[in-house]
């Protein structure tokens, strides 16, 4: 297969996922105790664009649907989205500098770091400073990035790093930081419930601020992963065949690291802990389209969009009129992929 058929293939690749993408917004917009259509939610939709609003005819929905669909679930499912995009592109980054298939921002307790930041933030700041909503994201990023800092320094050796110790550290450490936030949810008092959410994770009353709040830093990580893409790869050789090909890695990996925890943290600072979707999205992408970063990270950043997309849609219905943390959902996926990825990695023959 030459270049031009790579590149085209690519393409297609992507223009296909940002279909099935733009399909699942607009079916998962429809669920909901309101009962609207997708034609109607389509329609809603296409109005609102600067160029077919005044072409596309009104349907006879109640005047308060379009509230329903654009303040309330459209909002949610945006938010969604753009968590599954930020998580899943860091579990690739994660994942391809460790070179290895269980590296996840959760089991590498960088999630637990950022929630812990998070969680202190509301608490003792009440979400509110100068700055107001905003804060909280950046103190999640110091907060996972102290924890990826911290788990990096533990499972070194000298000028290497070995990978079941790193994760073992990750772990450690992710629990020791899930710790504190229960201690801290224990002696809280009124805001019991309001610590569980960043512990389980989900996007019960999120709107449309959150999306903002959210959407410059999952725009500025990507875009400095997306820049190391092709040196990424590289990576994959060996760090010693990458340094004689000019490539500095050790900065290399403070970058990326940097801009891995800044989109996860944020993630982590509007949902909570949504656990291994960066684990699951990454990997299965892989075994698809292989291990080339340039095609890998867009289409497991729009993998992971659906992916969590859909989780939060079932976490809405599974128990309805109850709602499921979106956390739960992807644990329950997660949990027995990651003893699956364990027995494949110690027993080749599983």
């Amino acid at each position: 297969m030459d270049q031009y058929d790579r590149v085209w293939r690519r393409k297609v690749l992507i223009f296909l996922l940002l279909a099935v993408l733009g399909l699942t917004v607009v079916l998962c917009t429809t669920i909901g105790p309101a009962r609207i259509g997708f034609t109607d939610v389509l329609t809603m939709m296409l109005r609102r664009l600067p160029w077919a609003g005044d072409l596309i005819p009104r349907g006879d929905w109640p005047d308060n649907y379009e509230t329903i669909v654009f303040q309330m679930r459209l909002a949610r499912v945006v938010l969604a989205a753009l968590v599954g995009a930020g998580l899943a592109a860091s579990g690739v980054v994660l994942q391809g500098l460790l070179i290895n298939p269980m590296a996840d921002p959760y089991i590498l307790g960088i999630s637990q770091g950022a929630a812990l930041g998070a969680t202190a933030a509301m608490l003792s700041l009440g979400g509110l400073l100068a700055l107001g909503i905003y804060t909280v994201p950046l103190v999640a990023f110091l907060g996972g990035l102290v924890t990826s800092i911290v788990v990096y320094n533990l499972a070194r050796v000298g000028n290497r790093v070995q990978m079941s110790t790193l994760l073992l550290a990750g772990i450690a450490v992710g629990l020791f930081l899930s710790a504190i936030t229960s201690y801290i949810m224990i002696t809280s008092g009124q805001n019991v419930h309001q610590i569980l959410f960043w512990m389980i994770g989900g996007f019960a009353g999120r709107g449309w601020d959150h999306v903002m709040v959210l959407l410059p830093y999952i725009i500025t990580g990507y875009s400095i992963m997306h820049l190391y893409a092709r040196r990424m790869n590289v990576i994959l050789l060996g760090e010693e065949p990458a340094q004689h090909l000019g490539i500095d890695v050790e900065r290399m990996k403070k970058v990326l690291l940097t801009a891995a925890t800044l989109t996860t943290a944020s993630a982590v600072s509007v949902s909570g802990v949504i656990a291994f979707v960066g684990l699951i999205i990454p990997h299965a992408v892989r075994l698809m389209v292989g291990p080339d970063h340039r095609v890998l990270l867009p289409t497991a950043a729009l993998t992971g969009a659906i992916f969590l997309i859909v989780a939060d849609a079932l976490a809405r219905v599974a128990a309805a009129p109850e709602e499921i943390p979106v956390g739960i959902i992807t644990a329950l996926c997660g949990g027995p992929f990651f003893i699956y990825l364990l027995r494949k990695k110690n027993d080749p023959g599983f």
